[in-house]
C-alpha cells in the first residue's frame, strides 16, 4: 500500500497482513452468500482443530490446554475469579502489573480476604528475586508477572521465576500479552499454570482474538460456575454434564468465525515467518531516542524489548503523538494509571510509547528519529 505510515505501534495491535484481512474479507463474503452457521461448518477443521493446534505450538502447550476468547482481560477473568482463595493467601503482584489485572485482584481481594503483595525491584527495576526467594511460602496462592508491559519495555525472568515458585503450592499466572509474537514463549519452560496474551499484537491478528494456556492443575482447581454449549449439555430437568473438560470448557461459544479464520492465518505466517529478527531495529531505535536532548526514557532493567516509552519535559506526549502522525509515524500516549504501582512512583502521567517489530527498518527509525526532532525544536 503506497504512502502508509511507518508503523510503531505494535504493542497497540500489530499491522494487519494482507493475507489474513483477504482471509476475513472471504468468510465475510461467504457468509453473505450462504450463511453464517453454514460458513462455520464449512471451516470447522480450521477454527475448531487447525487454530488450536497452531497456537498450542505456538505457546509449547498441550493442545487441550489452550482456550481461545475475544480479549487478553476477558481471558483473564475467566480464570483468576474462580480461584478459591481465602483470608490467609497471598497473591504476589509486580509493579509492572497491568490496571486491568489489579483492578479484577482487588476485587478478588475484597471479596475472599486475601492479601495483596508487590514484589520489590532493584534500584535499576528489575524484579528483586531474591526477595522472592527468602519470602515465598505456601501461604502464597497466586504470583501473577507481566513478561512484558506496555507501559515500558522490561523483560521480566518469568522462566527464572517459575523454577524458583516450582517446589511451592502457589499458581504462577503470566501475562504475555507483550511477548507471544516478540519473543519466544513456552509455557513448559516458564513453568506456569496460566499464561495470557492477546492476537492483535506481534502476532498480527485481528483484533476480537486472544487466548489462554490453562493447565489442568489449574482447571481443576476453579470454581466454575458455566459451561456454555459447545462443552455441556442438560442431561436431565435438573442437572447437566460437562463433555468436554478442557481448556475450551472456559470458552463460550458465540465468536466471530471470520475473526477465528484470521487469526489462524495470522498463526500459520507466524510460523512460517522470522518474527524475532528485529534486535539491530530494536537497538536502532534506543539509540535515536538516546541521542534526542531532554528525552526521558522509561526503561527499567537490564533486559529490554522492542517497546521503549518516553517523554520530554516541554513538549506534552499528545502533541507529539499527532505530530508524528502528521508525518506519517505512528505513535501512541500511554497513560500512567494504566501500570499503576510502576508509573506512580516515577511519577509518570503521561508518555510516548514506540513499539518496534520485525516488519520495521532501520531506515524507518532514521525517520522517525528526524520527525521526533523536528518537532521538538518546533515547541523548543
Amino acid at each position: 500500500m503506497a504512502g502508509r505510515p511507518i508503523h510503531l505501534n505494535t504493542a497497540g495491535a500489530g499491522r494487519v497482513p494482507e493475507d489474513v484481512r483477504r482471509t476475513m474479507a472471504d468468510v465475510l463474503d461467504r457468509e453473505a452468500a450462504t450463511g453464517c452457521y453454514e460458513t462455520e461448518g464449512h471451516l470447522d477443521g480450521i477454527v475448531n482443530d487447525e487454530m488450536y493446534r497452531r497456537l498450542a505450538r505456538v505457546l509449547g502447550a498441550p493442545v487441550g490446554d489452550v482456550a481461545v476468547f475475544d480479549s487478553a482481560t476477558r481471558a483473564w477473568c475467566s480464570v483468576i475469579p474462580r480461584l478459591g482463595l481465602g483470608p490467609g493467601d497471598r497473591v504476589w503482584v509486580t509493579p509492572y502489573e497491568y490496571a486491568g489485572n489489579l483492578i479484577l485482584l482487588f476485587n478478588l481481594r475484597d471479596r475472599t480476604g486475601c492479601r495483596i503483595e508487590v514484589v520489590p525491584t532493584l534500584p535499576g527495576g528489575d524484579l528483586d528475586l531474591e526477595w522472592m526467594a527468602a519470602h515465598i511460602a505456601d501461604d502464597v496462592a497466586l504470583v501473577s508477572v507481566t513478561h512484558i508491559p506496555s507501559g515500558c519495555g522490561i523483560v521480566n525472568p518469568v522462566e527464572e521465576i517459575g523454577r524458583l515458585l516450582a517446589p511451592y503450592r502457589c499458581f504462577y499466572a503470566v501475562d504475555a500479552c507483550q511477548s507471544v509474537g516478540q519473543i519466544p514463549v513456552d509455557v513448559r519452560r516458564i513453568g506456569c499454570q496460566l499464561l495470557t496474551g492477546a492476537g492483535r499484537k506481534f502476532l498480527r491478528g485481528p483484533r476480537g482474538t486472544a487466548f489462554a494456556y490453562v493447565a489442568p492443575e489449574l482447571r481443576a482447581a476453579l470454581a466454575t460456575d458455566f459451561h456454555d454449549l459447545h462443552v455441556a449439555r442438560i442431561d436431565s430437568a435438573t442437572g447437566y454434564r460437562v463433555h468436554d473438560g478442557s481448556a475450551r470448557s472456559l470458552e463460550l461459544a458465540e465468536r466471530s468465525t471470520a475473526a477465528m479464520a484470521g487469526f489462524n492465518t495470522a498463526l500459520t505466517l507466524f510460523e512460517e515467518g522470522t518474527p524475532f529478527d528485529n534486535k539491530e531495529v530494536f537497538e536502532a531505535l534506543r539509540a535515536t531516542l538516546e541521542g534526542v536532548p531532554d528525552v526521558d526514557l522509561i526503561a527499567p532493567g537490564t533486559q529490554q524489548s522492542g517497546i521503549l516509552s518516553f517523554r520530554h519535559p516541554a513538549v506534552p506526549a499528545g502533541t507529539i503523538v499527532a505530530r508524528l502522525a502528521e508525518q506519517h509515524v505512528n505513535a501512541w500516549k500511554i497513560v500512567g494509571h494504566h501500570t499503576p504501582l510502576y508509573m506512580t512512583e516515577r511519577g509518570v502521567d503521561t508518555a510516548v510509547r514506540v513499539s518496534t517489530h520485525y516488519y520495521n527498518t532501520v531506515g524507518e527509525i532514521d525517520r522517525f528519529g528526524g520527525a521526533l526532532r523536528e518537532i521538538l525544536r518546533e515547541h523548543a
